[in-house]
């Protein structure tokens, strides 16, 4: 495979490309220093031996990405069937109702592009209706019901715009990632009429998809003059246009139907969003797609779309990774600050996900915003890092495992006690949580977590974000 051309948009990068490694190149990493000969490493040549310094990074990123290329179909074909498994139980009430329908011949079979039929994710938390008690213009109003639908197909998305929310579906989109050459990215958008609000809501980290797993472990990245150095896999998924970068536009025509994440959306609000209303929008996802929110108004700003920044009401995101460097915090603290828009990053307790990529000196990668951390028992507080911000803590080891233990306790007989039936959690969930006994920081990821935080977390916090000029500069709950 010939070598791309990263430097025409990109002074220095560092691109893995997994799919054109073998097992001996691999292992050949670790102890030699011609990195880009074998075609699987690409930097420029003055920034050779800076990477060679990362060398184990670069070959955990590479063996685990092989892995999953290796595992892919089989990760497909298990999660298809327990999704099926899932949403055969649903459609038939329980297993004992299952049981009865078989001998009676009567089986209600699931169909994978039904409006009715759940995701993984969906079957975690079946919850569809937003909360009563938040009103339209809080702040909390649907980001986080939004970023869970996300994972949704179409059909299902639409029935729960129509008939719960009362709002109406722009568009559901499933977009093409030009370096994994497939659609790979999905986002819907809707309009709340209510509040005259456009949403954009990113789909994360499919639990049984590779290709998204991928993106959230490759550890390639590219520097702009303006932006710094963001995660290759993040902006790949949101469009990054090959050998290219950020041209400020596309011509789809020629693209034989691969749209573009960030180009369609952004074509979209453009159409929506004009002088003559007064149409705001917002963006939100978890875990990946909290990634890709952030990064959307990022190249909004890279391209000087000063109308669409001033009327982006906020970006919300839940599990979030981190993004970029130091420079690339910087420059989104001058986006913040230049157009006023919030930026709320929640945090739950254990997640593991919003502590990488770590910020030590093999990343320096960097969060920036208002960091709304909330505990096991969703008492939220506001912090500029969210604790033990890389996860790898000894300190952080017993109390993790604690809090596991306890949420299988919470989730199936307090919370649901105190607050009522709508906070039972699933059995499929607390099968999640039994894994999370070992593995307390995937777990903690799931996305019941953080609508449960939007839900129960003090609003004397969202009082004081939601009223302040200036939210950004709110800190441990004071004003800088």
């Amino acid at each position: 495979m010939e070598s791309m051309s990263f430097h025409k948009f990109s002074g220095n990068y560092l691109v893995l490309r997994p799919t054109e490694v073998s097992v001996f190149d691999l292992f050949r990493i670790l102890w030699s220093h011609d990195l880009e000969e074998k075609a699987i490493v690409q930097c420029p040549p003055e920034r050779l031996q800076e990477n060679i310094r990362r060398k184990w990074l670069i070959f955990m990123s590479l063996s685990s990405q092989k892995l999953l290329l290796l595992a892919a179909e089989p990760m497909r074909w298990i999660g298809e069937k327990l999704e099926m498994w899932v949403n055969l139980v649903s459609l038939n009430r329980n297993v004992f109702v299952l049981f009865l329908n078989l001998l009676r011949g009567k089986v209600k079979m699931p169909d994978r592009r039904s409006e009715v039929f759940m995701s993984f994710i969906g079957g975690l938390d079946t919850r569809v209706e937003l909360d009563k008690d938040i009103k339209p213009g809080d702040c909390r109003y649907f980001g986080a019901m939004a970023a869970k639908l996300s994972y949704e197909n179409e059909a299902f998305v639409r029935r729960i715009i129509r008939d719960y929310w009362k709002m109406d579906l722009i568009g559901y989109y499933n977009f093409w990632n030009d370096y994994q050459k497939k659609n790979n990215t999905q986002a819907f958008m809707v309009y709340d009429k209510t509040t005259d609000m456009i949403i954009v809501a990113f789909r994360g980290t499919e639990p049984f998809n590779a290709d998204d797993w991928s993106t959230d472990l490759d550890v390639s990245w590219f520097e702009l003059d303006e932006m710094g150095k963001i995660h290759g896999g993040f902006v790949k998924a949101l469009g990054l246009v090959m050998e290219k970068g950020w041209p400020p536009y596309v011509d789809n025509d020629n693209r034989h139907g691969h749209l573009l994440a960030y180009y369609t959306l952004r074509e979209k609000l453009k159409e929506k969003l004009n002088p003559a209303n007064k149409t705001r929008f917002k963006v939100t996802g978890h875990s990946l797609g909290g990634a890709l929110s952030i990064l959307f108004p990022a190249v909004l700003a890279l391209h000087k779309e000063r109308l669409l920044l001033e009327r982006l009401e906020g970006v919300y995101t839940f599990g979030q990774p981190r993004v970029g460097d130091k420079k690339f915090k910087e420059f989104m603290e001058i986006q913040l600050r230049n157009y006023g828009f919030r930026y709320l990053r929640y945090v739950y307790c254990n997640d593991m996900i919003p502590r990488t990529p770590t910020d030590d000196l093999a990343f320096l990668y960097k969060h920036f915003g208002n960091c709304i951390y909330f505990n096991s028992f969703y008492k939220g507080k506001i912090l500029e890092e969210e604790p033990h911000k890389n996860y790898i803590s000894l300190f952080a080891w017993i109390p993790r495992h604690l809090n596991a233990a306890c949420e299988l306790v919470r989730g199936r007989i307090l919370l649901p006690l105190i607050k009522g039936a709508e906070y039972k959690e699933t059995w499929l969930l607390m099968m999640l949580r039994l894994w999370g006994l070992a593995f307390p920081g995937l777990s903690a990821h799931n996305t019941q977590d953080y609508v449960n935080a939007t839900r129960l977390i003090s609003r004397r916090i969202y009082h004081q974000l939601q009223h302040h000029r200036h939210p950004w500069k709110i800190i441990n709950g004071k004003q800088e």
